[in-house]
């Protein structure tokens, strides 16, 4: 004989139905019959909601295991990630999440009011699709989504509360200008150098060298260059990855021609502090210089909306530049990874140990361009 004891009930289609509690106590194994039958009879009367639903279930788990049971709509569930983030992760970090969430939530509407659980593929491919429409750039697009927006949906499936991150169903846009972006040659770099004066030069130079973004050079302090060591030691803008990169010999020569600044001083202060977008921007500084230099670039994609004009050579083809001279000069995939501060493949870089004799070999593969001077 059962030790449980049976409830005997009228289910939603009018059926007298019994079924095991699974309970051994009376007055708990009745309070779930109850509950069978009340929510039974709401849904043959066409009165049962989710959230009536989800109401039930809660005080079936209350009472069956003494510990409140736990929803979350969206919206709740991305406010209390948020919060759990804010001072937890850099502040910039911190700004593209509170962004896309918003954005999101927006996007959804009253879906955002739904269980977490119900946000489907359907919800997050709208979304990437309403962004590239708003005029974002696919890459841009593609981060928004795999890693911006499908963070707090990995870290509700962590906890149990989803069964899969709707995030990882939805393939992310194919990106023509950025897979039509071109490299500089040893010459064009020359010659940039050539044309670039003050500042420039050096900041032409270190991107080359070492593949540091715009920011990053433009921001850099004197006390994260180490000329008697010959090593940079920079946490960048847009991951935080902490890089310790060797100086060029090129660059070397530069930094020691130039005043000697201490800690927080500016290593270039003519680009300090100025931004990027804009005619006057730096980015656009730098497009007078490739004119100068006789250098043409292609546009890939106009500015519209929310996004951004995009040229076949800019100052981040640098960065490509760095990276594919690299490769061409036969250094490892994981080598070139560590050097320019990607972060994919985590777990490969943790395995892998280099040395500085043989970072610094790699460094001194890049061809010369001279500017120095």
């Amino acid at each position: 004989m059962s030790p449980f004891w049976f409830a005997a009930y009228t289910d939603a289609c009018g059926h007298r139905r019994q079924r095991t509690t699974k309970l051994t106590g009376k007055k708990a194994a009745l309070r779930l019959a109850d509950q069978w039958e009340r929510t039974a009879g709401m849904a043959r009367g066409g009165t049962l909601t989710e959230a009536v639903c989800r109401k039930v279930l809660a005080e079936l788990h209350e009472q069956c295991t003494g510990e409140a049971l736990q929803f979350h709509t969206c919206r709740a569930w991305l406010d209390e990630w948020l919060a759990g983030k804010n001072g937890a992760t850099a502040h910039s970090t911190f700004q593209k999440y509170e962004q896309t969430t918003r954005d999101f939530l927006a996007h959804l509407g009253n879906r955002a009011e739904l269980a977490i659980g119900a946000i489907s593929p359907g919800d997050i491919r709208s979304f990437r699709d309403a962004l590239a429409k708003g005029g974002r750039a696919p890459s841009t697009v593609n981060m928004a989504i795999r890693k911006t927006l499908s963070a707090p949906f990995s870290a509700a499936q962590r906890l149990g509360y989803i069964p899969m991150n709707p995030c990882t169903a939805v393939e992310p846009l194919r990106d023509d200008a950025e897979a039509s972006r071109e490299v500089f040659t040893a010459a064009q770099v020359s010659a940039l150098l050539a044309a670039a004066e003050g500042d420039w030069k050096g900041a032409t130079l270190c991107g080359y060298t070492t593949g540091l973004r715009l920011r990053d050079i433009s921001e850099m302090k004197w006390e994260a260059i180490d000329l008697d060591a010959g090593l940079l030691r920079i946490k960048t803008r847009k991951t935080g990855a902490a890089l310790v990169l060797p100086i060029h010999a090129d660059l070397s020569i530069w930094l020691r021609a130039q005043p000697r600044g201490i800690a927080k001083a500016p290593a270039f202060p003519e680009l300090s502090g100025k931004g990027t977008g804009g005619r006057f921007g730096l980015s656009g500084r730098f497009k007078t210089i490739m004119e100068k230099a006789k250098i043409k670039s292609q546009t890939l994609r106009d500015g519209e909306g929310a996004g951004r004009t995009t040229a076949s050579l800019s100052f981040h083809s640098l960065r490509h530049t760095f990276i594919s001279a690299l490769a061409n000069a036969g250094v490892a995939s994981d080598l070139r990874q560590r050097l320019s501060g990607h972060s994919d493949d985590k777990t490969h870089q943790g395995y892998t140990h280099h040395d500085d004799a043989i970072m610094r070999a790699a460094i001194a593969t890049l061809p010369a361009v001279g500017g120095a001077a």
